[in-house]
Parts: C-alpha cells; sequence; structure tokens
C-alpha cells in the first residue's frame, strides 16, 4: 500500500566549516560529516540525497573534501544530490554546495563569496606598551612568516597572497566545472562579493529558488516523506566516558578555546548580516 512513498534523506550541514572542533564548538569537517553523508546514500530505494546547507565558510580543504565525498558517493551509489541553501552557503559553503546536480534557495539566502580571506592581529605595539620582548629562534629563515608579535614584512604578505591565489584558482576551477553554461558572464563573480538567492539564481549560481518540502513534493509526488538522518548519541560522544565525567581543567581550557573560537566564528557569520 505504501510501494509509490518516496523517501528522501536529508543531511543537514550547519556551521563554520574547520578540522578539529569540540563538543562545545562543533564544526563541519569530512571527520564530523562523513558518517552522516555515508548514512544517507546507503539508503537503497532512495532515488536522491538531499543537503540543507547553512554556513559561512572555513577551511577550503575540509570544503572541498566534505564535496569530494557527496560527489564520489553520489557517482557510486547513482543517485541525484540537491543541495537547499538556508540562510547562507558562502565561501567553503558554497563550495560544499557545488556537490548538488541541482541548488535551491530561498529568495533572500546568501549565496556566493566566492574567494579566499586571511585574517590575524598584530600586536607588536602592544607587547612594546606592556614592556615584554619577543625572542623567536628558528632553523630557516621562514618558520616566523605572519609571526603577530613580529612586524610584518612584505615578502612574507607576498607569499601569503601567493598561496592564496591558488587556492582561489581551485575554487573558481570547480565553480566553473560544476556550473559551466549556467553561470552568466560576470566580472564580479570570482571576486569575493555575495548575493542573494535571487541574484544567485541571476548569475547561474542556483538553479532555483524554493524550500526543500516543497521542491521536492513537487519533484516526487504530495506523499514523498523526508529523512533525516542523524548521528547517533552514546555516553562518550555526550562528554561522558564509562569511568565518569571528563576532567574539569579539560572542559575549562577547552570553554576557553570554545569562546575564542566562538567570538571569531561570531565576526564571520556578521560579514552576512546574520
Amino acid at each position: 500500500m505504501r510501494s509509490n512513498v518516496v523517501t528522501i534523506p536529508v543531511v543537514r550541514l550547519q556551521g563554520m566549516i574547520a578540522s578539529g572542533g569540540s563538543s562545545l564548538r562543533p564544526t563541519l569537517s569530512l571527520a564530523s560529516t562523513a558518517g552522516l553523508i555515508e548514512k544517507a546514500f546507503a539508503m537503497k530505494d532512495a532515488p536522491a540525497v538531499a543537503f540543507s546547507i547553512n554556513s559561512p565558510g572555513g577551511s577550503p580543504v575540509q570544503s572541498r573534501l566534505i564535496y569530494k565525498r557527496i560527489r564520489d558517493l553520489a557517482r557510486e551509489k547513482n543517485k541525484h544530490v540537491y543541495v537547499f541553501v538556508e540562510d547562507v552557503a558562502a565561501s567553503g559553503g558554497y563550495m560544499i554546495s557545488l556537490a548538488g546536480d541541482e541548488i535551491v534557495a530561498d529568495p533572500s539566502s546568501i549565496v556566493g563569496s566566492i574567494g579566499v580571506v586571511s585574517a590575524g592581529f598584530g600586536f607588536t605595539e602592544l607587547i612594546k606598551k606592556i614592556g615584554v620582548e619577543r625572542r623567536v629562534h628558528t632553523a630557516g629563515n621562514n618558520k616566523a612568516v605572519l609571526d603577530p608579535f613580529r612586524p610584518e614584512r612584505k615578502e612574507d604578505v607576498e607569499r601569503l597572497k601567493e598561496l592564496q591565489l591558488e587556492v582561489h584558482d581551485t575554487f573558481i576551477d570547480m565553480v566553473k566545472e560544476r556550473r559551466g553554461a549556467k553561470l552568466k558572464d560576470d566580472g564580479e563573480l570570482f571576486t569575493g562579493l555575495f548575493w542573494s538567492g535571487k541574484k544567485g539564481l541571476e548569475l547561474g549560481l542556483i538553479d532555483s529558488l524554493g524550500d526543500m518540502r516543497s521542491f521536492l513534493k513537487a519533484r516526487y509526488g504530495e506523499k514523498t516523506q523526508l529523512k533525516l538522518v542523524t548521528q547517533p548519541r552514546g555516553l562518550l560522544s555526550r562528554g561522558f566516558g564509562l569511568f565518569g565525567s571528563r576532567n574539569a581543567s579539560g572542559l575549562a581550557g577547552e570553554a576557553v578555546h570554545a569562546a575564542l573560537d566562538a567570538a571569531e566564528e561570531r565576526a564571520i557569520w556578521g560579514r552576512f548580516g546574520l
């Protein structure tokens, strides 16, 4: 009686993209998402897999690894991939979105930001004021490149920009390969700018406007069911081992790092008005 019901597995990818992460500050990485992705593609009767993405970006390496795992499994399992953008799929978040055979976004979603950024702080004047002497000893002239406690050197910045251009070229190649003739010939497309979903459609960055539920029901029928793929949670994943709670000092240190990372993450989300 239910043979005509189509079930589509759904994977939610939300947050900053970075290796590592913690229980206090989870991040998107291949390690944290591979299980969910593989579980979704393992549903034999599902004709497709849907991904809901809400990310301002982060590590280009982890972004590409997640993208590649999705595409590899899509080919291996012969399944269509739909990507649905929530608030934002920018920078690395958009790179992951390229794994979709079709990308759907809300008219007010933010998409794009096809560029590379590196940010940091300079503390040279601060350590002078508080009377601290910076001592750095290296084997290799370039081991202290871009040290925030030393004056910035022109050659260090030039080297960083060379690396950024290489990563940017890889990103551009991915966009052109996946979006192809759909892309509009616009000089600002690869400058790091970002746009609303509505403008992204005009530029060819996405395929259509809409939401996941309505889109998939229109594609596969009103009886279509969406099944959220989740990671099983055990005692260890909750932060407790078999012999009690984690060390208090370890938790405190993790909390401090999480707070600093959260401030940086808040600044990145803030770039997109979120």
